[in-house]
């Protein structure tokens, strides 16, 4: 079963500072029947202006990844780390028992757009950790990337405390792409540029997105040259 959400479904704040749209219920925006899809608790897309961003603040057992678009992202982690990030970088912090990080936008003149997700972990208490790992963006083309999983499957794969794994592709216009995935996962797509047919029976624009469910194998076609994230989850 595939069930699209449009990206103007999404719940929109705007801070002047900050432009965020939620995909599943968070902070202001209360939805009971959106909280979650499997392991997956939060998919925000944030565009921070310039020297401002997100301060001091705590988290517990949550897995969380941040992955820039456009622009940088500083992070800040009590353990001591220190990293800035642009596209190409991905940030994993499990927050375990207990972290305070902050993100920021170290630009001057330019916004930081980036994705930043949420998962349960499986199982709470873990020690709190941080990872930053760059992937070649070369190899996003007309492939499944791997950049965060459970499975050690390269360098360039950011460690996850949970039984997922995140892809990003860039799909040229007229390439087609299968996943094939075990019985009774589920698959998140979303679309981060482009235009995208699945199974030859639904399209999807950008910052669409599809929560798919009982379908063991997903045919990819790009519409047009297309960047999308794809997450295998149970």
């Amino acid at each position: 079963m595939i069930t699209i959400y449009p990206a103007g479904s999404r719940h929109t704040a705007d801070h002047g500072w900050l432009k965020s749209h939620f995909s599943f219920s968070f902070a202001e925006y209360y939805n009971p029947e959106n909280m979650n899809f499997g392991p997956m608790r939060v998919l925000n897309d944030d565009i921070v202006k310039p020297h401002r961003g997100f301060g001091a603040h705590p988290h517990r057992e949550m897995e969380i990844v941040s992955i820039v678009l456009s622009g940088y992202l500083k992070h800040e982690y009590s353990a001591g780390h220190t990293a800035t990030t642009t596209f190409g970088g991905v940030q994993r912090m499990s927050a375990g028992t207990g972290v305070i990080h902050s993100e920021v936008n170290p630009s001057s003149d330019e916004d930081v757009n980036f994705l930043q997700l949420w998962f349960e972990t499986k199982e709470n208490g873990l020690t709190p950790s941080y990872e930053q790992t760059n992937f070649d963006v070369d190899q996003l083309k007309n492939q499944l990337l791997p950049i965060v999983s459970q499975e050690p499957i390269s360098e360039q794969t950011a460690y996850i405390h949970q039984d997922l794994t995140v892809y990003l592709s860039d799909l040229e216009k007229g390439q087609e792409l299968t996943f094939t995935q075990k019985e009774g996962r589920r698959i998140f797509l979303f679309v981060i540029e482009g235009k995208v047919m699945i199974n030859a029976e639904a399209v999807l624009h950008q910052r669409d997105s599809a929560r798919i469910t009982e379908t063991g194998t997903l045919q990819i076609i790009a519409e047009s040259d297309s960047r999308f994230m794809l997450i295998d989850l149970p």
